[in-house]
């Protein structure tokens, strides 16, 4: 029986079963002409996605925003960028677990998501030969359990909600018994790419309750791009999270095609506030390899952001702006005529903690490695590299 879906974002019956699809063959709204250059990026790098996120898709706009999200494009394939933007190899202190700022860690508990997002900065766990991630993690919760510094555990891959509730559940309970960790994250877009992994298990959310307690509180780092996202069933899973007593906060990076627009921000921001789920970072895009068609220079991608925080209220304009540099997390203070003003928020060195930068404002640059210090203090942590490419570890 064909399962029949809502158009654009709005409420529709539930579907009987939700079909993965990973092939671009299987798609009959890709033109013929089209899916020969689009076959080389998938043997590249990895297609997929749900039939119900395919759904929100409108065909007849070929700008369409949930089409850039996920379907592949032929621009993908330029040498551009690097897989490890990041350089998180530097921080991987055991199999599947990154330890990179003194009281979190990570764990890649999981190599598969629900579909692929073509910006997607973790690209290679997806790729053959790749074991970064794990559903082992042993190995990352001795770690964990050795350093007493360690406050907080993200649950990340590939992700978590993709796994089989009692396998997350088992997961969740042994870092749960880690007695100096007090805040568990699970990084996930599956109430985007199909919500019912929430609403079909309850047992999900009652194993997760009993882990989200009054004095240790369970989150749920979920990733809505688009408003268009928030369907009915998508904003009814977001509900029983609340009601369970998990809580909700969005990340989401800026996406040229997708989200690069005032009215945009504005409207997700908003539904994401009022549903319970407020807004908790906007990320500048990685140069990861293959990304290219979907950077935006930090001074456009500032400049929305700030617009869109002027108008909205709350909860709504809490977000903050920041790059996940290989230093750490750099936040985006703002920009003027002559300069663009940064603060670690996070950093991988002690020094650099809380450290305000000043550089010369380049309407180009997409990343830290590309600004000019605009001052003698910050030239002691930034370069000007004449390549975007990593010959020398700067940041160690």
């Amino acid at each position: 029986m064909q399962i029949q879906f809502p158009e654009k974002g709005a409420a529709g019956p539930r579907p009987a079963k939700i079909r993965y699809i990973s092939k671009i063959d299987k798609i009959p709204q890709i033109p013929p002409e089209d899916r020969e250059a689009l076959r080389a990026v998938e043997r590249r790098f990895a297609f997929r996605i749900t039939d119900y996120y395919l759904s929100l898709i409108d065909w007849t706009d070929p700008k369409d925003p949930i089409r850039q999200l996920i379907i592949p494009r032929r621009e993908e394939l330029s040498g551009w960028g690097e897989l490890d933007a990041s350089n998180e190899k530097a921080v991987t202190v055991a199999h599947g677990c990154q330890h990179k700022y003194p009281d979190t860690a990570l764990l890649l508990c999981n190599e598969v998501c629900g579909a692929y997002c073509r910006y997607c900065f973790r690209k290679r766990l997806f790729m053959n030969g790749n074991d970064e991630a794990t559903l082992d993690v042993s190995e990352g919760l001795r770690y964990i359990a050795e350093h007493p510094e360690i406050t907080n555990v993200l649950l990340t891959g590939g992700d978590p909600l993709l796994m089989a509730p009692k396998k997350l559940l088992e997961i969740v309970a042994r870092v749960r018994r880690i007695p100096h960790v007090n805040i568990i994250r699970i990084g996930s877009k599956m109430p985007a790419f199909n919500p019912w992994v929430i609403l079909d298990h309850p047992e999900l959310l009652e194993g997760l309750s009993r882990w989200s307690t009054p004095e240790k509180r369970v989150y749920l780092m979920m990733h809505f791009d688009h408003p268009r996202e928030l369907t009915e069933p998508a904003l009814e899973a977001i509900d029983r999270v609340v009601k369970a007593g998990i809580i909700p906060v969005n990340q989401c990076p800026m996406i040229k095609g997708v989200n690069d627009n005032v009215d945009t921000l504005v409207e997700l921001f908003r539904k994401l506030s009022f549903a319970g789920c407020p807004p908790y970072y906007i990320f500048q895009g990685r140069p990861t390899k293959g990304n290219e068609p979907y950077e935006l220079p930090i001074v456009r991608g500032f400049k929305l952001f700030d617009q869109a925080r002027r108008r909205v209220s709350g909860l709504a304009a809490r977000a903050r702006m920041a790059m996940s540099h290989e230093s750490g997390k750099i936040e985006i203070l703002g920009v003027d005529n002559d300069h663009i003003y940064l603060r670690y928020h996070r950093a991988k060195r002690p020094e650099n903690r809380g450290r305000f930068m000043i550089f010369k404002r380049n309407d180009q640059a997409y990343w830290l490695d590309q600004l000019e210090p605009a001052d003698t203090a910050t030239r002691t942590v930034a370069r000007k590299p004449e390549r975007m490419e990593r010959s020398v570890n700067y940041w160690s």
